[in-house]
């Protein structure tokens, strides 16, 4: 599992900007820890990409 900083390092955000697609829905998939850290399974941020890729 990826932590929100690799997250954030490879899709090149900043965490804010994470934070604001998960508020609006448009994140990859999250689990969050019983400490409240975020962590991404790296399935479902390839996932999320394949999805948003521009086949056009």
């Amino acid at each position: 599992m990826l932590t929100l900083l690799e997250v954030c390092e490879e899709l090149q955000v900043s965490r804010s900007t994470f934070y604001d697609w998960r508020q609006k829905g448009r994140a990859p998939r999250c689990i969050k820890l019983p400490n409240g850290d975020l962590r991404v399974r790296r399935s479902d941020l390839n996932h999320w990409l394949d999805d948003r890729e521009d086949r056009g």
